[in-house]
Order: structure tokens, then sequence, then C-alpha cells
């Protein structure tokens, strides 16, 4: 049976895995409330688990402070006992790695594209075929993620919604917009797999380093 996450839990892990969102955005992380989300933000910036700050203008975000990221992996690592799914997740974990370097390697190559005497030339989408074997391995790495997402999502519902999130991201690479890809300002694939590779290491306590 699928647990589904309190509230104070979800508050605080949208914010460690959007790094740095107002709090609309993380409200809209996990289709919150986002008067009852900003309560929950103040009295974590309360406890010191997380911050405001104003980047540009009047435009303000949150983010983790490393007291709210021990919070953070406690209430976590809480959780996974109590749904008793540390096994499944840590399986999911695994198959997910190899398929993360595939995913670094296309976008790599989404960025560059070598030319003779310049190995790092930046590429300016004007060979197609080199793009289009690009957004091929990413349709693979699109179908190759499905089945982890379910096993997901039927242990934790607050994984739902990754594998929805990459491909509509690669449909609209497909259809021509390049930034749908790799940028950071938009719900891009790479954007979305990043959380998700977060969201995991969070989940297991792990850092990028170690082995699950």
């Amino acid at each position: 049976m699928t647990v589904d996450s309190p509230l104070d839990l979800l508050v605080l892990h949208a914010v460690r895995i959007t790094g740095y969102a107002d709090t609309p955005a993380i409200a809209h992380r996990y289709g919150l409330d986002a008067a009852e989300t900003k309560e929950v933000l103040l009295d974590a910036q309360a406890y010191g688990w997380v911050q405001h700050t104003v980047a540009f203008g009047d435009t303000g975000g949150w983010s983790l402070t490393e007291r709210g990221k021990a919070e953070n992996e406690r209430l976590l690592a809480a959780e996974l006992a109590r749904a008793g799914v540390a096994d499944e997740v840590r399986d999911v974990y695994r198959a997910f790695l190899p398929l993360n370097a595939l995913l670094l390697r296309a976008c790599t190559d989404w960025q560059l594209r070598p030319a003779d005497g310049d190995r790092l030339a930046v590429n300016d989408h004007s060979d197609p075929d080199w793009d289009a074997r690009v957004l091929t391995e990413l349709a693979g790495l699109d179908q190759a993620l499905k089945p982890l997402a379910a096993r997901l999502e039927s242990a934790l519902a607050r994984f739902r919604g990754y594998d929805t999130r990459f491909t509509a991201a690669l449909a609209r690479a497909r259809s021509g917009d390049a930034a749908w890809v790799d940028r950071t300002d938009v719900d891009s694939c790479h954007r979305v797999w990043f959380e998700l590779h977060e969201d995991l290491l969070a989940t297991l306590g792990l850092d990028r380093h170690e082995q699950p």
C-alpha cells in the first residue's frame, strides 16, 4: 500500500529537492495548500531549518540550512522505516545509477559536439542527426524510467510524477524547444532527473559518492 507523507515532511523535502524556491513553488511541488505551506515554512524558519533570502529585486526564496538538511533526513529515515520500503527504494536506486550515467552523457552530448581541433565545441544544434541521436537516447531513458517510477510511487506517494514530468519535457524537446533537454529554469529532462536523483539520495541518506 502506498504511504502518504505528512505535511511537515513534504514542505521541508520540497525545499530540499528544489534547492531554492518561493512559497508558491514549494506548495506546488506536492500540490499543497499555499497558506498551510507558508505556516510550515515559518515554523521551520523558527527552528532554524530553513532560511528565506532575497535574490533579485523583490523576489525571494527558501533554502535549507545544515540543521534543516539533518532534520529532513531524520524525517525521511523515520518514514522509510515506518513504511518498511527501504529495500525496495534501495533496489530502485541501484537500477537508477546506470541510467543516470546515460542521462549525464546524453546531456553532455546535447551541450557539446566535438569538432576537428576542439573536443569541447559547443553544440549549436545545426546538425539534426546529432540532436536526433541524443533525443533517441533520452526516449530510451524515458521508457526505462517508467517501471522504476511505478515501483517508487507504489512505495511512497511523494515519488509520484517524475516519469510523467520527464515524458512531458521530452515531448517539448522533440517538438523543437531545445531548452527542455537541459535548462535549469524550466522543468526540463535534466532538472526532473536531477530532482529524482536528489530525492533518492536524501531518502536513503546517501551522498553522491556513496554506493547503496
